[in-house]
C-alpha cells in the first residue's frame, strides 16, 4: 500500500487507487462529470494546494532559485496550518492501508507544489511509491 505522486491527466498507473486532486481550481473545460474518466481525479482536495494568493503571485514571474525558495517557505507555512497538517497525516496513515495518489497539473514536477507535498507526506511517515 502506498501512495503515487502524479501529474493529473495523465494515464492511470494499474493498481493506482483514489486519485486526489490537490489543486486549488478543477480543470478547465473539464466537465465535471467527466474529471475522473478523464484522468484528472476522483476526489478534490484543494485544502492541499497553495492558497491562490500564492499561486498567484507563483505565476507572476519565471522561477528563479530564490522564488523557488520563497515559495517553498510559503507553501509550507500553509500546510503547518492545523486543518492542512491533520490531512497529511490522515493521508500518511490511510498509505499504510491503501493505495492512492495525489497530484497537480503542472508540467515540471520540480517547481511543482505536488514534490513538497511527497517530501511533507514523507516526513508524517507515509508509504510512498518511488519516482517523481
Amino acid at each position: 500500500m502506498a501512495i503515487r505522486v502524479v501529474q493529473l491527466g495523465s494515464p492511470r498507473s494499474p493498481g493506482e487507487g483514489t486519485r486526489l486532486g490537490t489543486v486549488r481550481r478543477p480543470p478547465r473545460g473539464v466537465r465535471k462529470e467527466e474529471i475522473a474518466s478523464r484522468d484528472y481525479f476522483d476526489v478534490w482536495l484543494p485544502e492541499l494546494a497553495p492558497s491562490q494568493e500564492v499561486v498567484s503571485w507563483a505565476l507572476s514571474e519565471p522561477w528563479t532559485g530564490a522564488r523557488w525558495r520563497q515559495f517553498t517557505r510559503r507553501y509550507h507555512k500553509e500546510m503547518g496550518e492545523p486543518g492542512a497538517r491533520r490531512l497529511i497525516e490522515l493521508l500518511a496513515a490511510l498509505s499504510h492501508q491503501t493505495d492512492f495518489s495525489v497530484g497537480c497539473y503542472c508540467d515540471d514536477a520540480t517547481r511543482c507544489h505536488r514534490i513538497l507535498l511527497r517530501a511533507l507526506l514523507a516526513d508524517a511517515g507515509a508509504s510512498l511509491v518511488e519516482g517523481e
